[in-house]
């Protein structure tokens, strides 16, 4: 593979339904909207799961929005499988989150079985904290998947002040 085409891959970054809420939220908005404009840019290609799609049909309609104003070359969709499934339980069953949590939990399966190169979310209390993390990691070992990284948007995306 030529340098060219490896400087041109795009990063597969699974998001939650936190950051396409995260447009709106005065706290979050600044970074979610530069990453879905990096996703536009082609940097980034967004990887969903039908979780993300069930979640953003209960989401007021300019949450929605965001989603399908996005081209489509710049998304992939996961189809939940019997995989993310078992995944999904093996962090439930080793109490990395609660059965309360199983969206979340099924949200990390599905990065994790599609091996993308990282999963972003604004939820700090169930995915992005160092508890958690070290929990999937621990888990996805164990069942043969590797350690998928974490972040929040924030962590990801480029700011202004930033140079090569």
């Amino acid at each position: 593979m030529a340098v060219d085409s490896l400087s041109r891959k795009r990063i597969r970054v699974y998001a939650d339904t936190s950051v396409f809420g995260g447009c709106y939220d005065d706290e979050f908005s600044v970074d979610s909207r530069k990453l879905f404009d990096e996703i536009v840019e082609g940097k980034f290609l967004l990887v969903i799961s039908e979780t993300t799609l069930l979640e953003l049909g209960d989401a007021p309609p300019r949450v929605r929005e965001v989603l399908t104003q996005l081209p489509l070359d710049s998304l992939e969709m996961i189809e939940i499988s019997e995989e993310i499934l078992a995944l999904r339980d093996a962090y439930l069953d080793a109490e990395v989150l609660g059965g309360s949590s199983i969206r979340d939990a099924t949200h990390v399966a599905a990065g994790s079985v599609a091996d993308v190169d990282m999963i972003v979310s604004w939820n700090f209390k169930h995915i992005v904290h160092f508890d958690k993390i070290h929990g999937f990691h621990a888990v996805n070992l164990l069942k043969g998947y590797r350690m998928v990284e974490i972040y929040s948007p924030k962590e990801v995306v480029r700011h202004e002040e930033e140079t090569l």
